[in-house]
């Protein structure tokens, strides 16, 4: 089965294409010939799934999955969210993103913050949304190398490492994505 993913980033294509069965190829949006920067406009990750996957299936008529997701910081009423890849700006820079939320929360001790993914999915006419949380806490400066985003500030609940410190394989497994993937692999898997 091939299904389009609603993404030119990279890194989520290759992490995506590492946690499904062989059965399934991805093609990337730069594949169907998407050349365009899919505008993120909906209030919510939800709303910026769906708007994504359907834009790739009225414009260009495949079935595709397409995910959005933020994190959402308790102590700053769940920022960034939304806004998560734009957060210090348009030029969407991870350091800069992380080096804000750093300084907006200097001054709190709650450090606690879950990653949200959604996935819509749009298959055979239909419309099926998973989505995938990972609970834990922001530190206080950048670990890793790993991974990409938010990951050198993030440790997940029961884990002392950042996610920039796991490998691919053991990210997959507790991370916001990877629940989210295992969710859309198991529907896949019963079609």
């Amino acid at each position: 089965m091939k299904l389009v993913f609603a993404s030119n980033n990279k890194n989520k294509i290759i992490e995506i294409q590492q946690m499904l069965p062989e059965s399934i190829t991805i093609l990337s949006l730069e594949d169907i010939g998407c050349k365009e920067e899919i505008e993120e406009t909906a209030d919510t990750i939800e709303g910026n799934a769906i708007l994504k996957a359907n834009y790739v299936t009225e414009k260009y008529g495949y079935d595709c999955f397409a995910d959005d997701t933020g994190l959402e910081v308790d102590a700053l009423d769940g920022e960034p969210g939304v806004y998560s890849a734009r957060y210090a700006g348009e030029q969407k820079d991870s350091n800069d993103n992380m080096d804000k939320l750093l300084f907006n929360l200097e001054k709190h001790s709650n450090r606690k913050a879950q990653f949200k993914t959604v996935i819509a999915l749009n298959l055979n006419k239909e419309q099926h949304l998973f989505t995938g949380i990972a609970k834990g806490n922001i530190i206080k400066e950048k670990i890793g190398t790993q991974g990409f985003g938010y990951d050198p500030i993030f440790v997940a609940e029961n884990d002392t490492r950042t996610f920039a410190q796991l490998s691919i394989d053991e990210k997959a497994i507790i991370s916001h994505r990877g629940i989210a993937v295992k969710k859309l692999i198991t529907f896949l898997s019963k079609i």
